[in-house]
């Protein structure tokens, strides 16, 4: 599962800069926090699940809790997380008593009930675990006997849950429906002159519709995107845990991974509809089509599907169309190169995207909100994040300004994710978007050669032997 060879790995590391142990000014310790000019920089595990309990007169800040439930999968699972804090709670609140001091927890119901509320809409997906659903109705029923509101609160929390786990397992079965159904159509050829497809001239001749469809497609799927599939694709053995990987089941990031699949699935449908048409004209026509949808996805802000089709336009099958390109004006094509011009770290895509994220934050209508961020780019940038530091530091606490860090930038994302799509559907165009069939590799160069005949001996080579291996034919 390549990326189309736009990007070098080399020019996307950029290291992380943390040094934990060259600051000068001074710590303060809190219960077992560290605390550099006024931020938690390190703690330990327990000393972090400390600061997430609740008490009658405390609440932690809404970016700790976030960042704390983010990253502390990769030290204990959610379900442990949770059976910790509920026994925690237990204790400081003397849940367990005979008789319970009402108006103590009264003060301290509703926040218990807040933490529980935040945890359920920010990662839904950690309550698809029966335990998860057990220690929040065990910790709802100790307290609710003190306040009869208590049990509506905690019925309108779990029909919140049950109605968004519903919605995100019904998206996820549509995406594995559809990968399923590509995966069959990666078609190894076409016999010229009849065209295996509909090409996409006749499904959309408009490149602002196809723009506008693609945004539809990219914001539906981010949607089904947990925050934690980021973290839970780097899980590693957690070093002071040496019995297990903290996931021991799968990794759940299939969302993410489905999205990866989309992307890769753009670029190879973009060069399979140039290189599918028999005539030089066509080909230059799709050329310029593409070159428009693209531009229009630069300014809605859509930068995946942007670089999809970039991608696409790079690589070599289509590149190598030297008499199809003379024919197409290629300005504007050089002008979006030039945007995601990787070099530099990606520096002008980089300053476009906080250009885009600068708009979104002051918009007034959806359509100005719109951010998809290059995803393969994001994922790296959180890799690297994460490989540049380490989880623990060498006295064992957990190296929370690294998570400070992976929280922002994980944060960001969950507010582009869930801007409402402003344009009208068109299902016909996604249908075909998500079930056109596309070459494979090989069936790209092959018609690359039968659309512009071989220029040296190895493409002559090539040619022949995909002709006899795709075609029958020697």
């Amino acid at each position: 599962e390549g990326m189309p060879q736009t990007l070098s790995s080399t020019s996307m590391f950029t290291p992380c800069g943390f040094s934990p142990h060259l600051h000068t000014s001074k710590e303060d310790e809190q219960g077992g926090l560290i605390f550099q000019d006024g931020n938690l920089t390190s703690a330990s595990l327990d000393a972090l699940i400390q600061h997430l309990i609740p008490t009658t007169d405390y609440y932690p800040e809404k970016a700790y809790i976030f960042t704390f439930l983010l990253s502390s999968r990769l030290f204990i699972e959610p379900h442990e997380l949770l059976s910790r804090v509920c026994h925690k709670c237990i204790e400081q609140q003397r849940l367990d008593d005979p008789v319970l001091d009402k108006a103590r927890i009264r003060k301290f119901g509703p926040k218990i009930l807040q933490l529980l509320t935040e945890w359920t809409e920010t990662f839904p997906y950690d309550f698809q675990e029966e335990r998860m659903i057990g220690h929040l109705k065990d910790m709802i029923h100790r307290i609710a006997p003190c306040d009869e509101a208590y049990w509506k609160k905690m019925n309108q929390l779990l029909q919140t849950l049950n109605q968004k786990l519903a919605t995100l397992s019904h998206g996820q079965e549509g995406i594995v429906k559809i990968s399923a159904a590509v995966s069959d159509k990666l078609v190894a050829f076409k016999s010229k002159p009849p065209s295996i497809q509909r090409e996409i001239l006749s499904v959309c001749s408009d490149p602002y519709t196809l723009a506008q469809q693609l945004t539809h497609v990219e914001l539906e799927r981010l949607s089904h995107i947990g925050p934690e599939e980021f973290v839970q694709a780097f899980v590693h053995k957690d070093p002071l845990d040496g019995t297990k990987t903290c996931f021991s089941e799968q990794k759940k990031t299939s969302n993410l991974e489905a999205y990866v699949k989309w992307f890769n699935r753009l670029c190879y449908l973009v060069a399979t509809e140039i290189c599918m048409p028999a005539k030089k004209k066509q080909r230059a026509q799709v050329i310029e089509f593409f070159i428009d949808v693209a531009r229009e996805c630069f300014n809605i802000g859509n930068f995946n599907s942007l670089m999809a089709i970039i991608s696409g336009m790079n690589m070599s099958p289509v590149s190598r169309l030297k008499k199809t390109w003379s024919k197409v004006k290629t300005a504007k094509f050089f002008i979006l190169e030039h945007q995601m011009d990787p070099t530099g770290n990606f520096y002008n895509y980089r300053t476009a995207l906080r250009g885009a994220a600068h708009r979104s934050l002051t918009a007034h209508s959806n359509r100005e909100k719109i951010v998809i961020p290059f995803f393969s780019l994001l994922i790296k940038d959180i890799y690297f994040l994460n490989e540049g530091c380490a989880n623990r530091l060498p006295n064992g606490h957990v190296n929370f300004e690294k998570f400070l860090e992976l929280a922002k930038q994980v944060g960001e994302f969950i507010t582009w994710k869930q801007v409402e799509c402003p344009f009208e559907q068109d299902p016909n165009i996604i249908h075909y978007l998500h079930s056109a069939p596309i070459f494979t590799e090989d069936g790209l160069y092959l018609a690359s050669y039968e659309s512009e005949s071989p220029e040296n001996q190895t493409e002559k080579d090539r040619w022949k032997s995909l002709r006899s291996t795709i075609l029958g034919k020697t």
